[in-house]
């Protein structure tokens, strides 16, 4: 909806709550609806059970919303996820509140392909090394290698991983995936034989979580680099920081961490052959409207 459009009366009169820290399209929302709220999450259910019980709408990130949050909101009518996968959202108990949950299938999907490829040319390439050596008055050779010629190994073959798999081959590398729902992909030992690279496009599941374990890890060619765009629970953290402490893995580089905000001491932050970055995959202005958008038409 423009500017120039009226909301209507029922718009004007609803509460919503925001809480993606990345969600920029504040102004656009507030002419839309009476009052806007801004909660900086990831919240747990219990926190979350405090700011929603006059909201009609909740615009929510990786928040824990369970049976607590909808007794506590009355009035809720939609949950729109900004971005995909509802793990952490009680479906049944969204129906039984008659709340409506949506997500943006697809409307991440390029976003979150798209910064992939930059963590691939960034442990390919030290990038931020480079940037931090330059401040500090260093002008040194940073080598590292490229990404034309080598092989990806995408773990998920959906919609975001298959956006991965066309601009990588786009960059010349040859590209492997496993995926158990896509016919014709290739199996877990035959990708962690062949990678240079992996990439996690993975939604966690009680199949998936903790994936990337020490087996898996010890499994990968030498010098590998792992990337991880989807969730943080696909990784056993402890099982890779052993890795890259041994040589086996090369880099990593993780969009997605098992605690989101991590402890400051968190070891990962701390490395420099380890890249971390707050969950900003779905942060675009694009996936943003779209997701303002679900929420918008469920009122």
């Amino acid at each position: 909806m423009s500017a120039a459009v009226t909301p209507s009366r029922a718009l004007r009169e609803c509460v919503v709550v925001v809480t993606p820290r990345s969600f920029a399209l504040h102004d656009e929302l507030e002419r839309e609806v009476g009052e806007v709220r801004y909660e900086s999450g990831p919240l747990s259910a219990e926190e979350l059970a405090l700011l929603v019980t006059d909201a009609d709408g909740l615009l929510a990130g990786l928040d824990e919303i369970d049976d607590r949050v909808f007794r506590a909101a009355p009035r809720l009518r939609v949950v729109a996820r900004y971005g995909v996968g509802v793990d952490r959202v009680d479906l049944d108990a969204a129906r039984r509140h008659g709340v409506v949950v949506t997500v943006t299938p697809g409307a991440n999907a390029n976003a979150v392909a798209e910064l992939t490829i930059a963590l691939l040319l960034a442990v390919a390439r030290p990038l931020v090394q480079g940037v931090e050596a330059a401040r500090a008055g260093e002008w040194k050779s940073l080598r590292g290698v490229e990404l034309e010629g080598r092989t990806l190994g995408l773990v998920g073959l959906g919609r975001i991983g298959s956006r991965v798999a066309e601009k990588a081959r786009g960059l010349g590398m040859r590209v492997v995936a496993y995926d158990p729902y896509v016919a014709g992909t290739a199996t877990l030992k035959e990708l962690q034989a062949q990678a240079d690279f992996v990439s996690l496009h993975a939604p966690v599941t009680d199949e998936t979580r903790g994936l990337v374990d020490r087996d898996f890890l010890s499994r990968l060619k030498p010098g590998a680099a792992l990337v991880n765009t989807a969730r943080g629970g696909l990784v056993d953290e402890a099982a890779l920081v052993d890795a890259l402490d041994a040589g086996r893995l090369r880099a990593a580089a993780l969009d997605a961490l098992g605690h989101e905000p991590p402890s400051p001491d968190d070891p990962l932050l701390h490395r420099g052959d380890v890249l971390v970055t707050p969950h900003l995959g779905a942060a675009t202005l694009d996936s943003v409207l779209d997701a303002k958008k679900d929420l918008l038409l469920h009122f």
